[in-house]
């Protein structure tokens, strides 16, 4: 079973009593760590995905007990299925590295939380197939092809580098403002059950921008 089934049986029950269920369905706020060695290479990229409180009360259904938070223990059998199922969608993690694509390794440490708030939390950290050093800068962005679940990058600390050295620097780009031809194209492919495309996908992603002398 995929991470979209799963998610899409979230809300099966919510479309029998709703006329129409617009894109996204799931909403994820991220913050990612950009990791680096002590040689200055990029390693890898740890994200910490935030669920909606929907997903969340769908995820941890069954587990919670006392009324207490669902425990990581009782969490960690979804936790690995969930970054599993991420493969077959790059793990909604786009990166280059002076224009040319980076590959990443299977996910590891990776941990399923529930906070106080009953928000569910993933984390998991992608390594680099090969560690490189910054060209020019590095660039990034999380989103889901499909537009399915929508990523958001979290207002406060979205991006942050660990280990980076001496002189290098992040920021954040925000998506570009949809053309009225996006906009109308995108209506009318909710309208008739489609899914977005991933061109829109990606011009609705935040770039985050790492640069390194």
């Amino acid at each position: 079973m995929t991470i979209h089934t799963k998610w899409r049986l979230a809300f099966a029950l919510a479309a029998l009593a709703t006329p129409a269920l617009a894109h996204p369905h799931v909403w994820v706020e991220a913050r990612e760590e950009v990791l680096f060695d002590p040689e200055g290479k990029v390693t890898g990229i740890r994200s910490t995905w935030r669920f909606d409180e929907m997903y969340s009360a769908f995820a941890v259904q069954g587990l919670e007990k006392d009324g207490k938070p669902a425990s990581p223990k009782d969490l960690a059998p979804l936790a690995e299925t969930n970054v599993t199922s991420l493969a077959e969608f790059d793990y909604f993690t786009f990166a280059k590295n002076g224009g040319v694509a980076m590959k990443f390794g299977k996910p590891v440490d990776y941990t399923l939380e529930e906070q106080a708030d009953r928000r569910v939390v993933l984390r998991f950290t992608l390594p680099l197939v090969t560690p490189a050093k910054v060209v020019r800068f590095l660039t990034f962005q999380i989103y889901d092809p499909t537009y399915f679940v929508d990523f958001e990058l979290a207002a406060k600390d979205p991006v942050m580098l660990t280990g980076a050295p001496a002189g290098c620097s992040q920021s954040v780009l925000g998506p570009n403002p949809l053309l009225v031809q996006d906009g109308m194209k995108l209506a009318q492919t909710f309208d008739s059950g489609g899914q977005a495309s991933q061109d829109f996908a990606v011009k609705m992603a935040s770039r985050a921008v790492i640069a390194c002398p």
